[in-house]
């Protein structure tokens, strides 16, 4: 590429985050309808197969919900966006931490007739923490909802974060006639008679219209007006440092499914949103993008998303250097050299082979097993380790079996391959060896029940055993004979010894009886 630094500037990343069904999925729909990649944006409960184009998987579009993060790329308004739609459902909370490590901004979509609901909070607060620009999108306001002084009010007190309304909803439901458009001194028309009546330019003060127009004269006007005026004189001030540094919320309001506010809040998020940034490296060490040799870390792993062919895709976000096709890295754990040579990229439900990518993109490599969620790979010298992605500890335990011990075979290529992806783990009783699964919330299990037999044609035998709480233990420390009914003893998938203890209880009684031995959570 003739300028690095250029491509890199036209370079925006960021996540989808929300409660389920607060809309994250048919405003990627939108998104990719205004870049032009698809022709019309399909609903996340379509019918007759219009189904959402980033629910790829099967299970996604028969219950309507997103289970794993989709990664989609389209250009926009100069700019090339990496768009990583993420599953709202708490379930699947650590495939979204691990999203957002690889992304420079986040969008919070909020529900306008619900709030912050507590999945938004905890995602929020992860956000927070790693102090990601945040813009705050409250939907579906062609439904009726709750004022939204409300909203902006419990935004702030819930969430710990001061908001700057960009925009200001004239009425909601039924009487939803438009958007005071503060920023761009305007207002937007909610279904104008034509195209050239959509924006209406506000007055010097931008309380108010230029001109008169019908529109002063629905019933919500003259207390949106109101509104407008008191956050003029009372609410917080535009400060886009405090954006960048996550302490500011830029709040825009409008439709999803209605693509009513979608395009002016596009517009409006890639002016402030920050172009790919730096990342740290295990010693502390910065690398910046603009660093001349390729390094990136893999995010994410995704089987079957091309069922036909079998395909295992290693998602990776790139953070400095060019990535050239055919191009050599370094796989840091294994210090094993890679040839990137069947690398894609995903437009709506499409996908392309990539020539060249920047930082801040990110790119999809086809393996066949050399990688691992958290990987660092990288170009020259000398060796670098990005800092580790989140990993959570299960909850919630099953003993797993195949249906037909005849396809034994296709049972363990399934069960390895669905554990890789990361959001179900894998157990190996000590002594069996029969397979215990562990994750995060019960719907893991139900979709890994669900694609097993659909992509490996192998039907599981799934027997809870109920809470656990998973200890890990060093092998120096480790006898055996420690086990009991009340903590049994597994191994992970790294062979490590692990005990599953049935209660707070039995915990404390192994502390108890063997005060010397440390036990250690994992995050």
């Amino acid at each position: 590429m003739a300028n690095l630094k250029e491509e890199i500037m036209t370079r925006r990343t960021f996540a989808i985050i929300s409660h389920p069904d607060a809309g994250k999925t048919t405003i990627t729909e939108q998104m990719l309808l205004l870049g032009g990649v698809v022709r019309s944006a399909g609903t996340v409960k379509g019918r007759q197969g219009n189904f959402a184009k980033s629910d790829w998987m099967a299970i996604e579009q028969k219950r309507g919900i997103s289970v794993t993060s989709s990664v989609l790329q389209f250009d926009f308004d100069g700019k090339r966006i990496n768009i990583l739609d993420t599953p709202g459902h708490e379930d699947f909370s650590e495939d979204t931490y691990r999203t957002l490590m690889a992304v420079d901004s986040v969008i919070m979509v909020v529900d306008s007739a619900k709030g912050i609901e507590p999945q938004t909070k905890k995602l929020f607060e992860i956000v927070k923490e790693r102090h990601i620009p945040i813009f705050t999108f409250f939907n579906k306001l062609d439904r009726d909802g709750r004022p939204p002084m409300d909203l902006v009010d419990e935004l702030e007190t819930t969430l710990g974060i001061n908001a700057y309304p960009m925009n200001w909803p004239i009425g909601s439901g039924q009487i939803l006639a438009g958007l005071f458009d503060l920023y761009h001194h305007q207002v937007e028309v909610y279904r104008p008679a034509n195209e050239s009546e959509r924006f209406l330019p506000l007055n010097a003060e931008g309380t108010d219209l230029a001109q008169a127009n019908a529109l002063q004269q629905t019933p919500a006007w003259q207390e949106s007006q109101e509104e407008v005026e008191l956050l003029q004189d009372a609410g917080n001030a535009f400060n886009e440092e405090a954006v960048l540094k996550g302490e500011l919320t830029p709040v825009f309001f409008g439709s999803a499914l209605a693509g009513f506010g979608l395009e002016t809040f596009l517009r409006t998020y890639l002016k402030f949103a920050p172009a790919p940034s730096s990342k740290q490296t295990v010693d502390h060490q910065i690398v910046e993008p603009t660093n001349p040799e390729f390094s990136g870390f893999v995010f994410k792993i995704q089987a079957n998303m091309n069922p036909n062919h079998r395909d295992r895709i290693a998602f990776v976000r790139i953070v400095s250097g060019e990535f050239e096709r055919g191009m050599d890295v370094t796989l840091q754990r294994t210090g094993k050299k890679l040839r990137l040579s069947n690398v894609t990229q995903f437009m709506a439900d499409s996908r392309e082979n990539v020539e060249n990518a920047v930082p801040g993109d990110i790119i999809g490599v086809y393996d066949t097993g050399n990688f691992q969620i958290g990987d660092t790979i990288y170009a020259g010298k000398p060796a670098i380790t990005f800092e580790e992605l989140p990993t959570f500890t299960p909850e919630l335990f099953m003993h797993v079996r195949a249906k037909n011990v005849l396809k034994q075979k296709s049972f363990h290529k399934g069960v390895t391959q669905l554990v890789q992806e990361g959001t179900i783990q894998m157990y190996t009783a000590w002594d069996s060896g029969d397979y215990i699964l562990g994750a995060v919330g019960q719907l893991q299990f139900e979709v890994f029940q669900f694609r097993m037999e659909n992509e490996y044609n192998s039907e599981v035998v799934l027997e809870p055993m109920g809470p656990k709480i998973a200890r890990w233990i060093s092998s120096d420390q480790l006898d055996p004979r420690m086990a009991s009914s009340r903590n049994l003893l597994v191994r992970d998938r790294a062979d490590q010894p692990v005990f599953l203890f049935e209660n707070m209880f039995a915990e404390r009684w192994f502390a108890d009886k063997y005060p010397d031995v440390t036990l250690e959570a994992k995050l």
